[in-house]
């Protein structure tokens, strides 16, 4: 039996990946992705290049985004798939949620700096392609181009993980209102890569209970940050909520992103892929 080459998480420079959406189509399409999906973080700006380039290229399309939501403490990230880009109260949410975004960074910097770093924001925004998303991200991209680390994944433990120097908290969505967006726009709500939230089992039974109660339908079991245990783990998890399973490899850059598109092993036979409840919002040429 075929098993569909989905990928429905990924990012662009419209938010912290490196390439444009129509190289990151082309890459989708040359890993042999059947259905894809642009995510980018709190932004819809690159999801008509991607379509375009994704339908020309005959991949499947379902337009996404990835929004950032607060909840017990932890970011989180719902990731939406399959709505109507074009709905006003989407935009506005997340036209919300990005305008925090800047002073954040900005205060980032002066932590960077008061920890013995300065300069950083200045060189993280020599990393962004959008100016209204100046991302963790781009400041790591920065320190390893400074000669600080070596990679991203070292700058995150030591300095823009949670507790760290030049960690700045920040609020971001309602779970809630996020789920709300995507739903009334005619899409289906993700819990993004659930394994990386640092969340006790009491809480992570509560974001799960709190995600279905307000419409959520689907989990990312299978995705570039998880380990074959968790994919199991979560599984369980989405039998015991009801909820699709998606996957995705969460690509931001070739030189970053510790799994490529199309790369990542199938869904459990067991579970319910989300792309079927999304067959009527597949683009196609």
């Amino acid at each position: 039996m075929h098993l569909l080459n989905a990928d429905l998480h990924s990012h662009s420079n419209v938010s912290d990946g490196t390439l444009s959406p129509q190289a990151l189509a082309q890459r989708a399409h040359a890993q042999g992705v059947e259905l894809w999906a642009l995510t980018d973080h709190d932004e819809l700006g690159g999801l008509a290049a991607a379509r375009e380039t994704a339908l020309d290229l005959g991949m499947g399309f379902l337009t996404g985004c990835e929004i950032s939501v607060s909840f017990a403490g932890e970011t989180v990230h719902v990731v939406g798939l399959g709505f109507d880009a074009g709905n006003a109260a989407l935009a506005a949410g997340l036209a919300g949620i990005r305008s925090g975004r800047r002073e954040r960074a900005r205060r980032m910097g002066e932590a960077l700096a008061a920890a013995g770093i300065p300069g950083a924001f200045e060189g993280a925004l020599r990393h962004v392609g959008n100016p209204d998303l100046v991302s963790r991200t781009h400041f790591a991209r920065w320190l390893v181009e400074a000669g600080h680390f070596a990679e991203t994944h070292e700058v995150f433990r030591h300095y823009l993980a949670s507790g760290k120097p030049g960690h700045v908290p920040h609020d971001w969505a309602r779970l809630g209102d996020a789920v709300r967006w995507i739903t009334e726009a005619g899409g289906v709500a993700v819990i993004a890569h659930p394994a990386r939230y640092r969340f006790s089992p009491s809480a992570e039974y509560a974001l799960f209970s709190e995600f279905v109660a307000h419409g959520g339908r689907g989990v990312e079991v299978v995705t570039g940050s998880h380990t074959a245990a968790e994919q199991l783990q979560y599984a369980d998890t989405a039998l015991e909520f009801g909820l699709l399973a998606s996957r995705g490899s969460d690509f931001h850059s070739p030189a970053e992103s510790r799994v490529d598109l199309g790369t990542l092993p199938d869904l459990p036979g067991r579970l319910t892929p989300v792309w079927g409840a999304l067959a009527a919002r597949v683009q196609r040429a």
